[in-house]
């Protein structure tokens, strides 16, 4: 057996058990719809991100592997299952335009379609197996950043996303309960990611950084389907996950569909972004934009920005001098100061706020430096239910403009109907596609639970020349 076991199975037996055990039918039909939606929202910000140096280098690896089982890449072409899972997903990553959830770690689950999705082409998995797969990644990935914080031991959150991504696999894989548990032990072991991947001047590996650990997912699902065994105890063990990452054991709350749970999926409790920068900004954002309307876009008579925010995005977004003057893309979507100040002086945030050309104009440089942030302690007991920041602007005749969002468009409070979702991804895709291609992508992934097999969507996402940026 992959542990030692008494009386009561160590988490990852309970993990891979709970993996082998759930089934399509027991999905609520909103979950189904959800898992949808994360679909088309995924897709829209992967094709988005076609254009990308990143995905340009990382591509050009992927064509120089060939494979028995491939995997198509999006935009065409493939590769082996695991570098398709890398550069899809580093594709979906990489604007900073998919969800989110919020929690003791902070996650984007959506990151799991990549592994779902090559995996599910190469083993001939239906419609209805890939969405299993992905609300059940959702479901390990959440649960786990509920149980317990790995930024505040400076480990990355993608690190909880190598055992998702793990047990979706093997789940589309026909895992036996056993197996399963020894692919958690070799993902757990070895994907330990620091968190100096989003500190100070950030890099293209921002955009990378759990299409890896997916990768590194799905590499280990595949070698304990071949019989391969891991350690264990994973967590438990005396040089364990819980020793020696996490500081601190934990037992995460019942997973949807078991008996003793009373909270649901948590995909449905995930958030889709309505402007393409990190989340805690997202309040920031739509406090800036009331404001900007509320001044009738007299920017010129604003003398300070002062945003008064909560402990997680000061740390993460607010605390580094590189925000006011970002050098790379990277570091300026994950700028709470720079994404505000150009809310406030273009009136929108769109892909264009994140070109070289627009975080590096002067006098969008000027105006950030109007920006202070602040951490205020009294807003930190709200989040992460919600992510209140403040924002208060002083005018040139001393008058204040106090604006505070707490829940921005697109949060579990305040969700984004079908129709937004819709319109983002048409934003996104057609100018790639085209209308017609755009509307067949469309509408194969809301009817992705009667598809016989997902190779019928990925087939959808060819391009006869994939765009590359070299």
């Amino acid at each position: 057996m992959a542990e030692v076991t008494g009386s009561a199975p160590t988490l990852a037996q309970r993990l891979a058990r709970y993996a082998s055990q759930l089934r399509y039918e027991q999905l609520p039909p909103d979950v189904v719809h959800e898992a949808k939606r994360r679909l088309i929202d995924s897709l829209a910000t992967a094709v988005g991100a076609l254009s990308a140096p990143a995905y340009a280098k990382a591509r050009r690896c992927a064509e120089r592997v060939t494979s028995q089982t491939p995997a198509s890449l999006i935009g065409g072409g493939s590769s082996s299952v695991e570098w398709a899972t890398f550069v899809n997903g580093l594709l979906i990553r990489y604007l900073d335009y998919n969800d989110t959830y919020l929690s003791l770690e902070p996650a984007h689950p959506s990151d799991n379609w990549s592994a779902v999705l090559a995996v599910g082409e190469a083993c001939g998995a239906s419609g209805q197996e890939v969405i299993t797969a992905v609300v059940l990644a959702y479901e390990v990935q959440c649960r786990l950043c509920d149980a317990a914080s790995l930024r505040r031991q400076g480990i990355d959150h993608v690190t909880y996303g190598a055992i998702s991504s793990t047990l979706a696999a093997g789940r589309l894989l026909r895992l036996d309960v056993e197996r399963l548990t020894h692919a958690v032990g070799i993902a757990a072991v070895s994907n330990i990611a620091l968190r100096q991947t989003r500190s100070g001047e950030l890099s293209e590996w921002k955009g990378c950084a759990f299409a890896n650990a997916a990768r590194n997912g799905v590499f280990a699902a595949l070698l304990a389907a071949e019989g391969l065994t891991g350690p264990a105890p994973i967590f438990e063990g005396d040089l364990g996950f819980f020793r020696l990452v996490t500081r601190q054991s934990f037992n995460p709350a019942p997973f949807g569909a078991e008996p003793e749970n009373q909270d649901g999926f948590m995909i449905t409790k995930t958030y889709i972004k309505y402007w393409p920068a990190e989340y805690h900004s997202q309040s920031a954002i739509d406090a800036a934009l009331q404001l900007r309307q509320q001044l009738r876009g007299q920017i010129q008579r604003i003398q300070t920005i002062r945003i008064d925010t909560f402990e997680a995005c000061y740390n993460i977004i607010g605390k580094y001098p590189q925000a006011w003057a970002p050098q790379t893309r990277e570091t300026a979507d994950h700028s709470l100061p720079y994404c505000t100040a150009a809310a406030l002086f273009d009136g929108d945030i769109t892909l264009a706020t994140f070109d070289e050309r627009r975080f590096t104009d002067p006098e969008l440089i000027r105006f950030t430096q109007k920006v202070q942030v602040v951490h205020d302690p009294g807003l930190d007991a709200r989040y992460p239910r919600g992510i209140p920041n403040r924002l208060t602007l002083t005018l040139d005749d001393g008058t204040q403009l106090v604006r505070e969002v707490e829940f921005p468009r697109g949060h579990a409070f305040n969700p984004m109907s079908d129709a937004e979702v819709e319109a983002k991804f048409r934003r996104l895709v057609t100018p790639h596609y085209g209308e017609e291609r755009t509307q067949a992508i469309l509408s194969c992934c809301w009817s992705l639970d009667q598809l016989d097999h997902v190779h019928q969507l990925m087939r959808l996402l060819d391009l006869p020349t994939p765009r590359v940026c070299m």
